[in-house]
């Protein structure tokens, strides 16, 4: 197993594996877990979940995936916009814990632009669903809605804490810019 010797090579791989993630049904790091604040209960409390990676662009170190707009995420997201992606790939045995500050848009170009590509693919039915995410279903036959209830969040990353576990030796540092620090070496 090769091991990359310097965090600019970390830093550089880990942005190329995450854009092919983006782009590769099959690759591990396509479904992360997102965790979230929910803040509706009496005391705030952690809220995870599996998103789908849509996008990833090393330039402006942004991520990329979609919701349903009515979805308990998209009011955590309003609510509380600190958030932590976790991508674990047992290919290259890396963990990634990205610490991340999340947008949601529901309307303008880019949202437009995106549910164009996608409106004839299976996945527009998650957004044309008459039920909201986790409402309880009545059993009665319902059509799918003329508009979908389509949001995108954008994933700002502020730093991601790099795991490598190796035969000899794992390693783990914080890469974020402009500072890349070794952890664990």
């Amino acid at each position: 197993m090769l091991r990359l010797p310097t965090l600019e090579a970390i830093d550089a791989a880990v942005w190329i594996e995450l854009s092919r993630a983006a782009r590769d049904k099959a690759h591990a790091w396509r479904t992360p877990v997102l965790a979230t604040v929910d803040g509706s209960a009496t005391a705030p409390r952690a809220d995870a979940r599996t998103v789908v990676l849509r996008e990833a662009d090393e330039a402006s170190r942004r991520l990329v995936f979609f919701t349903d707009s009515r979805s308990p995420k998209a009011a955590q997201v309003a609510s509380h916009p600190g958030a932590t992606l976790v991508f674990w790939s047992p290919a290259m045995n890396w963990q990634l814990r990205c610490d991340v500050r999340l947008s949601i848009a529901v309307d303008g170009a880019e949202v437009e632009g995106r549910w164009m590509r996608i409106q004839s693919s299976a996945a527009a039915s998650d957004y044309l669903s008459f039920a909201s995410p986790g409402a309880p279903i009545d059993g009665r036959p319902r059509p799918p809605l003329d508009q979908p209830h389509f949001a995108v969040v954008t994933a700002q990353v502020q730093s991601i804490d790099w795991l490598e576990l190796h035969p000899d030796g794992h390693r783990r540092a914080r890469l974020s810019t402009p500072a890349r620090t070794w952890l664990q070496p």
